[in-house]
């Protein structure tokens, strides 16, 4: 491959007008994770359709699959505010490390997970609950979607390196492609249509795995042919300690900040199943809704992260104040859309998941109430990862531990003991609020102890 030295002189990220590059490189983010955000809740409808415990069954494995992807995101996010500082710098050398070290760690993330899908899945179900049959049939469910992740993680690292030197258009091809893939497959291996056996809820999980894993191939074959300032030489993959010392100490954080929310849904689950596993259902269907909201937004902070980094290793403050400006007024609009839509709609959202008069009954005035959290989670989101870029990780962490943990998960336990299970759902806008005041107050000591400096 061709040397460092016959590198570009200048990134676009370091030149474009910030508008532009902005959406430039967050819009085809945004509309993969949209297409993303469609699987995850067709997988759902399909699953259903089965029964409304089969529901339960994957809504109770969401806090596992959670980890998976806070996991492999975490390395990503290590690595790419580490490569696109890099490349600020114009470092090739340190990027291509950066990347290299990035795809070593995955494989060790995935040899975590296959001995987890192996050993624990069924004493997690078991832990929330004690119906034989969802327990059963969310082991079988789990168990797949460990042991044959190496999809899941192959896809979100190559994609990462894509969206890390800004060809995001590339890793929207490489998500909406899986996304597909899944959306065919899940009513053919679930319902065994067309001579496909029916494998049940199991269908549903290969039928995931089936579309990461060509995901990741072709993420693979796009970092090759066409990610030019990335080169992924075979005597580069040899572990670098300062450099996985450096990604681990941005990508931890995030890792704990997304675990932390697996902690809560785990926990949440619990405190719901002891009304009903109808509950559960719901915080499931709201999980899946609610990645239609959070997915856009998520897509912007994709596109945002490497145009801060690159601009910090570049030291132009202008461009990073622009951009995160730019970045939160368009996370608050999007949320405020998305805060209007379960308002207005409630009941035809869960009419998708077949839902019953007693789903929803539960359902409708918990979609209302937790929507209400939506008011302050865009610029929550976007500030947590302007943290993550400046490698600040642990501010977010911050954030998300006193959100989930210290707020959120006391909150609903003090309000279940009401007995009535809708005002457990007070507790995320009361969570919200409270992370709406720590994301300000360290947004503001980044500005002065960093960007300011500049």
């Amino acid at each position: 491959m061709s040397s460092e030295n016959a590198q570009p002189a200048e990134n676009k990220m370091g030149v474009m007008p910030v508008p532009n590059l902005l959406f430039s490189m967050a819009l085809p983010m945004m509309a993969s994770m949209l297409v993303q955000a469609l699987y995850n809740v067709v997988d759902s409808i399909f699953v259903a359709k089965l029964s409304e415990d089969a529901l339960t069954a994957v809504s109770l494995a969401f806090p596992m699959q959670n980890l998976m992807i806070a996991t492999i995101s975490g390395v990503g996010v290590g690595m790419n505010a580490l490569l696109s500082k890099r490349l600020g710098e114009k470092d090739f050398k340190g990027a291509n490390r950066a990347a290299c070290n990035g795809i070593l760690l995955t494989g060790v993330v995935y040899l975590i997970f296959l001995f987890i899908g192996i050993f624990v899945t069924r004493s997690f179900f078991m832990g929330q609950t004690d119906i034989a049959h969802i327990v059963e049939d969310g082991t079988t469910y789990l168990t797949l979607v460990c042991v044959l992740s190496f999809g899941l993680f192959g896809q979100v690292i190559f994609e990462r390196l894509l969206q890390s030197t800004g060809r995001t258009f590339y890793a929207m091809i490489t998500q909406g492609t899986g996304a597909i893939i899944n959306i065919i497959l899940d009513p053919i291996l679930i319902f065994g249509l067309f001579g496909a056996p029916k494998l049940g809820i199991a269908g549903a999980a290969v039928a995931t795995i089936f579309g990461q894993s060509i995901a990741a191939c072709l993420a693979f074959y796009f970092n090759v042919t066409k990610n030019k300032e990335i080169h992924l030489n075979l005597p580069d993959f040899k572990p670098d300690k300062p450099t996985i010392g450096r990604i681990l100490y941005v990508g931890i954080p995030s890792i704990l900040m997304v675990a932390i929310g697996s902690v809560m849904t785990f926990f949440m689950n619990r405190i719901l199943m002891a009304f009903t596993s109808t509950a559960v259902a719901v915080f499931g269907a709201y999980f899946k809704l609610q990645s239609f909201i959070m997915m856009p937004v998520f897509g912007l902070n994709n596109g945002m992260v490497p145009i801060i980094a690159y601009n910090y290793g570049a030291r132009k403050k202008e461009r990073i104040t622009k951009t995160i400006r730019l970045s939160i007024i368009s996370a608050v609009g999007i949320m405020i859309v998305g805060l209007l839509i379960l308002q207005i709609f409630p009941d035809k959202l869960l009419g998708l998941f077949d839902a019953s008069e007693h789903m929803l009954s539960i359902g409708v005035p918990a979609l209302r109430i937790i929507s209400l959290s939506f008011i302050f989670a865009g610029f929550n989101i976007v500030s947590s990862s302007v943290f993550q870029a400046f490698g600040s990780g642990i501010l977010s962490m911050l954030v998300s531990f006193a959100r989930q943990l210290i707020v959120l998960l006391p909150a609903a336990w003090f309000l279940s003991k009401t007995g009535n299970v809708n005002l457990i759902w007070l507790s995320f806008p009361i969570a919200e609020l409270m992370a709406l005041a720590l994301c300000s107050l360290f947004l503001k000591r980044t500005y002065s102890t960093i960007i300011k400096k500049l």
